[in-house]
């Protein structure tokens, strides 16, 4: 039974496919190897930058929101993030589809290119504060995006940010730390220490910091279980192979999985 109403003449009006630009993104999964598994392989690889682009989107729009006070406003953005790092984590259950031997039919196809050299998961680091300056140096064959990418090593993350709000709520904070260079990985910091067990022993006084640390406590937790699976499920696929970028692979992966972008926030829980 036909819907009245629908629209069905689109001669001078936009399609949904237009909007979307199919065309491009639908085009956009070439088999190098024409091997029918390489096409799970492209897909899940495409999807997960895709999700990485809208990641990118609320962290860099929270950081700014924080800056400028609007602790609320970030919340959102903030709670988005979690989401679509639900979605990611689960594509690794869909590439886990792929056995050893299905993907030794195309791997050579790829030849040095790897996830390993994912621009988006780069950037996504630096905004949450980890810093690798030898990582730049994977990116100067695009002029446009390696400045990109100085730009985020050099600029704050969001727990520098959320520092400074620790700060402007008059929580006593090392005063080295709110302009410091943020192209080094934060350590951590004992006044740091001391003020987000202030904020969690008096939650109402403090109650937007306390939403903000949870909120950033969320992330952290979510992007070290998509650490861990895609760590399992390279060794399910290659095992202790090398990746075809050049890493040690499965041992790379398990090696970042120790690193805490927020220290004090996970430290607290055991001091309460």
């Amino acid at each position: 039974m036909s819907e009245k109403g629908i629209h069905t003449d689109f001669k001078d009006n936009m399609t949904y496919g237009e909007y979307l630009r199919l065309d491009k993104v639908l085009s956009s999964q070439e088999r190098l190897s024409g091997h029918h598994d390489e096409m799970l392989f492209i897909v899940i690889h495409q999807v997960s930058e895709l999700w990485m682009k809208l990641i990118l989107h609320e962290l860099n729009s929270a950081i700014v929101a924080i800056e400028k006070d609007e602790l609320p406003e970030a919340f959102k953005m903030l709670a988005r993030v979690s989401r679509v790092q639900t979605q990611i984590i689960q594509a690794w259950d869909v590439l886990a589809t792929l056995t050893p031997s299905e993907y030794m039919e195309f791997r050579d196809s790829l030849g040095r290119a790897s996830g390993f050299q994912s621009y988006q998961n780069r950037l996504i680091e630096f905004a949450l504060g980890y810093k690798q300056a030898h990582i730049l140096k994977i990116y100067e064959k695009d002029e446009e995006l390696a400045d990109d990418l100085t730009s985020a090593y050099k600029a704050p993350g969001i727990y520098d940010v959320a520092i400074r709000a620790l700060s402007k709520a008059g929580l006593a904070i090392n005063p080295e730390l709110l302009n410091r260079d943020f192209s080094i990985t934060y350590q951590g910091d004992p006044s740091v220490a001391k003020a987000w067990l202030e904020v969690y022993r008096d939650v109402d006084k403090y109650w937007n910091l306390y939403q903000l640390a949870e909120k950033l406590v969320d992330i952290e937790d979510s992007h070290q279980q998509w650490r861990f699976r895609h760590m399992k499920t390279v060794e399910r696929i290659i095992g202790f192979k090398k990746g075809t970028g050049g890493s040690s692979g499965v041992n790379y992966l398990k090696s970042v999985l120790d690193h805490q972008f927020f220290p004090e926030l996970w430290d607290v829980r055991t001091k309460l």
